[in-house]
């Protein structure tokens, strides 16, 4: 019986080894075919999710695309034709709307909620919601950080490693941490 045992355990591990050696190699033919048609390189999971499928699967609109390594929480909606690159974080707990036309940057933090009131009271409060938005035509450079319920008006560019900690009017030039906005696009 003990045979038996071993027999099956070494056919399992050796079949184990198989699949992975072939992911392997999956991973490297994709990431070489892309490294040649495009020149970047991406996290694994990205060579293995279609981006354009993963934002039809969250009802985002048409042509919109969403990297695999998007972390998504909550009610989140999408407008039309929006990028919303590698290592974004969407936080729709307080509700999160983003227009259509957009570009949402890598590494780009949009929040609806925050747990401050919670944890400076031991947990005797409650976390706060507040709708966060982002019209249409709008560019979020790399690594900005929006607070819950703050609104960016249609057409605004905001800077990289900006941190939003107030409401934007369309067409504004705005950078900075705090934000601050310094031009308008005409």
């Amino acid at each position: 019986m003990f045979g038996v045992y071993l027999i099956l355990k070494n056919g399992v591990v050796s079949m184990i080894k198989n699949i992975i050696s072939e992911i392997i190699c999956a991973f490297h033919k994709k990431r070489n075919e892309t490294y040649i048609k495009f020149k970047r390189v991406l996290p694994f999971g990205d060579y293995f999710s279609d981006r354009w499928e993963k934002a039809k699967y969250l009802g985002f609109g048409e042509g919109t695309s969403v990297y695999d390594s998007v972390l998504i929480l909550g009610d989140v909606k999408v407008g039309k034709n929006t990028w919303i690159g590698p290592n974004v974080v969407l936080d729709g707990s307080g509700g999160l709307e983003i227009g259509s036309n957009c570009s949402i940057s890598a590494g780009v933090q949009i929040y609806s909620h925050d747990s401050v009131n919670w944890a400076i009271s031991g947990g005797k409060e409650s976390y706060e919601y507040a709708k966060t938005i982002i019209e249409d035509n709008c560019y979020i450079a790399p690594n900005v950080i929006i607070q819950k319920g703050i609104t960016i008006g249609k057409g605004s560019i905001i800077g990289t490693n900006s941190f939003v900690n107030k409401n934007i009017p369309e067409k504004s030039k705005a950078f900075g941490t705090p934000i601050e906005i310094k031009g308008k696009i005409i």
